[in-house]
């Protein structure tokens, strides 16, 4: 009789020698060996390199493919100099609003979707535009999508006020009303208030919120070539006040690249008593946070796709391995520490900044896996492929 559910065979896994057999049964990893091992589904890895599934920290998941609609005003705003015109930027984006409507949000976001389970991307902080001129008509379609796809791509659904909360009058109920429809993250944008009094008030009614339905927060902070923002600090300060340690997702955060060293320590000392994880999307923009220095200090930096073809950036697939080979361009890291570093922003730590438990190889772990072709993490990433099995849930996905 088979021993296993499911086996993966002749596996090539990171920091150990030599190929290994993989048994699963019940969605989790039950044994990690070099002796043959039977199964009733069994996974030739053929010497592949098998890791844990992707995560992508950050997605706004309701404008993907939505940059014909809209021109490339935005995107040059967005990416031009030292980030400078982001607010300009947003402004020029939110006319995708005008005609926003489920019937066709649905099938774009259905898309990218797809193309999560194509590449392996298991969890997925999924942002969603809730404001008054989206409305719920990107949260709703999303919800859908969460349901269905559960257990193969999870979706985090956040309800994110774009356009602010103190600027746009009404986008604060329906938050709310997107929470209690089912979202599971309550978002935020505080440094595009008017004042920093403001952006404050901004952080603390979004945190209040979460804390009062039990919520995750993820802000999209410093997101321009501003030092004087300090919107991350606002959010770590409010987590802490609201009883939210460890329960934060700090996005962008792109001025602190420009923080002085004294700052920047500062700040990750604030971070760590909050238990702020950290995500960089270094590809979408021309300033990005320093990922490898708060690495070394301590917190939490994974990766996200942020967008696919919307106003802010043209291209993506869905594809984390290759939005890590873009970073390890961006970031300069192409050691192999830094390598392993990225693909660590891309799979373990990127769950472990979204909160989700148990994203490990080894016993005990949640048996959700990608098979490559190639053998180590320096192939995949330059190849940056699809890979060759998924394996979700302890399933193999057809």
């Amino acid at each position: 009789m088979p021993s296993h559910q499911l086996v993966v065979a002749d596996a090539a896994l990171r920091g150990r020698e030599g190929r290994w057999q993989l048994g699963i049964d019940g969605g989790r990893i039950a044994t990690v060996t070099q002796d043959v091992l039977s199964g009733a589904t069994e996974v030739d890895a053929a010497g592949g390199l098998v890791t844990e599934s992707f995560a992508n920290g950050h997605m706004h998941l309701d404008k993907v493919h939505t940059l014909d609609r809209i021109g490339d005003a935005a995107l040059t705003a967005y990416t031009a100099g030292d980030m400078g015109s982001a607010l300009h930027s947003i402004e020029l984006a939110s006319a995708v609003k005008a005609d926003y409507d489920r019937s066709w949000i649905e099938p774009n976001a259905r898309k990218a979707v797809l193309q999560a389970v194509r590449h392996g991307v298991r969890h997925v902080l999924a942002f969603a535009d809730v404001d008054t001129k989206a409305r719920l008509e990107g949260v709703i379609p999303l919800l859908a999508l969460r349901d269905e796809f559960r257990g193969v791509v999870d979706l985090q659904v956040v309800a994110f006020p774009q356009d602010g909360l103190l600027c746009d009058p009404g986008a604060e109920d329906l938050v709310r009303e997107a929470v209690e429809l089912g979202a599971d993250v309550v978002g935020g944008i505080p440094w595009i208030e008017h004042t920093d009094a403001e952006a404050r008030e901004h952080v603390r009614r979004m945190c209040a919120l979460a804390a009062q339905h039990d919520r995750r927060v993820a802000m999209l902070v410093d997101d321009a070539g501003d030092p004087n923002l300090r919107t991350t600090e606002m959010l770590a300060t409010a987590m802490l006040e609201h009883g939210l340690e460890g329960r934060g997702v700090a996005n962008h955060a792109r001025a602190l690249g420009l923080y002085p060293r004294p700052s920047l320590e500062r700040l990750a000392g604030l971070a760590r008593r909050a238990g702020l994880g950290f995500v960089s999307d270094p590809h979408t923009g021309s300033l990005h946070l320093p990922v490898r220095e708060l690495t070394s200090m301590g917190l939490p930096v994974a990766l996200g796709q942020d967008d696919i073809e919307d106003a802010y950036y043209p291209f993506g697939r869905h594809n984390m391995a290759e939005v890590a080979f873009l970073a390890a361009h961006a970031l300069g890291a192409f050691d192999q520490p830094g390598l392993d570093l990225l693909y660590d922003a891309v799979t373990t730590t990127a769950a472990r900044v979204l909160g989700v438990p148990d994203h490990r190889l080894e016993p005990g772990g949640a048996a959700d896996l990608v098979v490559h072709e190639h053998a180590s993490v320096r192939a995949v990433l330059a190849h940056h492929a699809p890979p060759v099995h998924v394996i979700a849930s302890g399933k193999v996905v057809p």
